[in-house]
């Protein structure tokens, strides 16, 4: 029988309209929302103790006999790495990555925002791993709304923001500074070559 906790970490983990995962260190789905079930057409028992490129359908997740996390390509996952940077640093870790599936009998390349966070738990280190599709945000289909004069962008709240702080909240990159050689020339001629 389900206790009370049980309940309410279900309830609040449904409730989120993200892919949410709960995976141990070889990334094996040891838990997952409605969501995450729901996107991958999938029954949650037919996913449970099952490694996420075999789930998420991973181009390489059958490239050797061992399955996903085995292959070469499988040092490189983005996914992997952030649940292994998240367990050693024991810290949240957020990244962009671009990633090919297999949906349908298609190839397709999805961009995903994967954050990976550890879980307290009394026994072995578990992750809560969040995917996020970004595809949309990311080819910028949408028109977005700036400013003529200082640039600044609205969001779907009506509030006023800079470019940085718009794309670091709903993308989740980061910005260096630098000028450009016009912009050098026009404001800064007087620092010579």
């Amino acid at each position: 029988m389900e206790s009370r906790t049980d309940i309410y970490y279900q309830t609040i983990l449904n409730a989120i309209p993200l892919m949410i995962f709960i995976v141990d260190g070889d990334v094996r789905i040891l838990d997952l929302n409605h969501t995450a079930a729901n996107v991958f057409g999938l029954d949650k028992a037919t996913i449970l103790n099952r490694r996420g490129g075999e789930v998420l359908h991973c181009l390489h997740a059958h490239d050797v006999s061992e399955g996903c996390g085995r292959a070469l390509f499988c040092d490189n996952c983005a996914i992997r790495k952030s649940v292994t940077k998240c367990l050693e640093g024991q810290a949240v870790t957020r990244r962009r990555s671009k990633i090919e599936l297999m949906l349908a009998g298609t190839k397709k390349e999805i961009e995903l925002l994967i954050t990976a966070s550890p879980m307290p738990s009394s026994g072995e280190p578990r992750v809560i791993l969040i995917l996020e599709d970004i595809n949309e945000i990311s080819t910028l289909r949408d028109i977005i709304p700036i400013c003529a004069h200082c640039k600044q962008i609205r969001d779907d709240q009506e509030y006023w923001q800079s470019v940085e702080r718009y794309f670091t909240n709903y993308i989740g990159v980061g910005f260096s500074h630098g000028i450009c050689p016009a912009c050098l020339k026009e404001f800064y001629s007087d620092l010579g070559e």
